[in-house]
């Protein structure tokens, strides 16, 4: 599914952008004038639901699916992202990797099994590293996805710096993110590729079951140990990703950027 092609324009991979932050991350690059090739794992009504949102604000959008677990099914995904870009575009690099998809779970010692952790960490980390190195390098001889000068965002958690149980695997798996982050700057920096974090605070979404959405008793405590006073929302996340995605943050790097409002500082 798709709109019109369009040229001329940065292009954005954003996973896990049928809903939630990934959707607000394509509506804000839209907003600055960048189109996106959006994945969904399910639910394939809200991607399409993205789509044509884009189009309403005079973007360009592809919706393709992807389960970021599935990394044996990667080489395909690549293959087929390519064909996309092309047929859109009449281009055949990306400028912008959004790592976005991911879930939740309640891990506490005494009661975790070992394919809670595995699931955690094939969403988090394994599928993480592996987009990125389909994405963002290629075998000798053939060009990269990712275009030089381009940027790559993952997106962490505020959980890495603060602790609140029973989410001490999934902040674990969120920390070691922000440790490819450095890393990978400094792997991708020759090609003048930037590699930073983004780590959201409490946010209102239907994450980890929209227990936060949906308790105002929940949001008020959380807003009571904000700087600003209350809970996020996606749209206020979707911004900030833009914002490092842009031309003019080409020289922030390796960095963590926390988009909290201040939550418990």
């Amino acid at each position: 599914m798709s709109t019109a092609p369009t040229t001329g324009r940065r292009i954005a991979l954003v996973t896990g952008a049928n809903r939630g932050l990934g959707r607000a991350v394509v509506t804000a690059l839209a907003a600055t004038g960048t189109d996106a090739v959006l994945t969904y794992r399910s639910h394939e009504n809200e991607a399409r639901e993205v789509v044509e949102s884009v189009r309403a604000q005079g973007a360009t959008a592809v919706a393709l699916h992807l389960d970021t677990t599935r990394t044996d099914t990667f080489d395909d995904f690549t293959a087929g992202l390519r064909q996309a870009v092309h047929a859109t575009w009449g281009r055949e690099t990306l400028d912008i990797l959004v790592n976005n998809a991911g879930s939740s779970g309640d891990t506490t010692l005494g009661h975790t099994t070992e394919d809670e952790l595995d699931r955690l960490f094939a969403v988090h980390v394994k599928g993480v590293y592996l987009l990125t190195q389909a994405v963002a390098t290629a075998p000798e001889g053939a060009a990269p996805l990712l275009a030089d000068g381009g940027r790559v965002i993952n997106v962490s958690s505020g959980l890495a710096r603060f602790v609140t149980p029973p989410y001490a695997g999934y902040a674990a798996m969120k920390g070691a993110v922000e440790v490819l982050t450095r890393y990978w700057a400094q792997e991708l920096g020759a090609r003048g590729i930037t590699v930073n974090t983004v780590a959201p605070g409490p946010v209102a979404t239907d994450f980890a079951g929209g227990y936060l959405r949906a308790s105002e008793d929940i949001q008020r405590a959380m807003s009571e140990r904000t700087a600003l006073g209350r809970v996020a929302h996606a749209d206020d996340i979707g911004p900030a990703v833009a914002a490092l995605a842009g031309e003019g943050a080409g020289w922030i790097t390796a960095q963590r950027v926390e988009a909290s409002g201040g939550f418990r500082l």
